[in-house]
């Protein structure tokens, strides 16, 4: 079972231009990075849990509603009376998100330390960890004591998807990213993140450097130039994108991420020491599928991330 961590929110997405300017249409989905991680792995056929607080207001249910349809096992979930997070999400004329967040007090961001389970079920083989979770309090101390509690005993993968407009501090992001990836397996950001938290580094150096730090896998995405990813063993590759009609690049990046780990279940890598020693053959090839499953998202309007069907793949026995 994968077990992803951390926000749980409602985008919503604010329609054309309104007769009335006393108005606005809203369309509202269900995301969040790491929630949008697990509805990627769960529709690829893989048991997958969630960590975080829900709300019990309108929003809350309806994320209750859909983890169940969806296959996303609840019991890790904590109850809370907080408001649900809210992300407006507006497009540029290449399908590129802009969110702005109604976030503060809200109850993905309120997980206490003190909350985090002492102990998780032997059935929990890799835990999930990003964005802005792992940076506000009180939730992103809960999240670090989660990962040095589980480091060494179970694969952990991490994205820090920075949201500036959430945390503007990038010396924070940095702190964060910095005190994460000696503990994660699979480290995967984006070419923007790494624009924003070390602007003029090279993609290869940022990537040596988490190697360095602990990683075992280290992987950026280039949008629609594909993805570059290195392993401890010393090994790198290369796949390239794909040319599609973009719909929007809503949940792209958290699509590549749960391709990764499913290429990883399924390829017999979801460990520290096979997935540092991916031969470049199988790490080509991992990369491709999560450019695939990524192109396929990026074609559907917001995180509408696609089941093994999509990807002409076989029901997992």
């Amino acid at each position: 079972m994968f077990l992803s961590c951390g926000d749980a929110l409602f985008d919503l997405f604010a329609g054309g231009e309104e007769a009335d300017v006393a108005s606005i249409a809203l369309s509202g989905r269900i995301g969040g990075s790491p929630l949008n991680v697990a509805l990627g792995l769960a529709r690829l056929g893989h048991p997958t849990a969630y960590f975080t607080k829900v709300s019990g207001d309108p929003f809350g249910r309806r994320i209750r509603a859909f983890m169940e349809r969806e296959g996303i096992d609840q019991q890790f979930l904590i109850e809370t009376t907080r408001n649900t997070t809210l992300a407006m999400v507006s497009l540029s004329s290449a399908g590129t998100p802009r969110y702005d967040f109604y976030i503060e007090g809200t109850a993905d961001r309120s997980i206490e330390p003190g909350e985090v389970p002492s102990a998780l079920p032997d059935a929990v083989e890799a835990i999930h960890l990003a964005s802005y979770s792992t940076v506000t309090e009180p939730t992103a101390s809960a999240l670090a004591r989660l990962a040095a509690q589980e480091h060494g005993r179970r694969f952990i993968s991490y994205d820090p998807n920075i949201r500036a407009s959430i945390e503007p501090d990038l010396d924070i992001w940095r702190s964060r990213i910095g005190a994460t990836v000696p503990l994660a397996a699979l480290v995967k950001a984006s070419e923007e993140d790494l624009e924003q938290v070390y602007p003029g580094r090279s993609v290869e150096s940022v990537l040596a450097d988490w190697i360095t730090a602990g990683a075992s896998l280290a992987v950026v995405t280039l949008g629609e130039h594909g993805a570059v990813a290195a392993t401890r063993s010393g090994v790198t590759a290369r796949a390239p994108g794909r040319s599609i009609t973009v719909a929007d690049t809503v949940g792209a990046g958290d699509t590549f991420q749960a391709a990764l780990l499913a290429g990883l279940k399924e390829g017999g890598h979801l460990s520290d020491e096979a997935a540092g020693s991916l031969g470049e053959e199988a790490l080509g090839e991992l990369l491709g599928f999560a450019v695939r499953a990524a192109a396929i998202t990026c074609s559907r309007r917001g995180a509408d991330l696609p089941r093994r069907a999509d990807l002409d793949l076989a029901p997992l026995a």
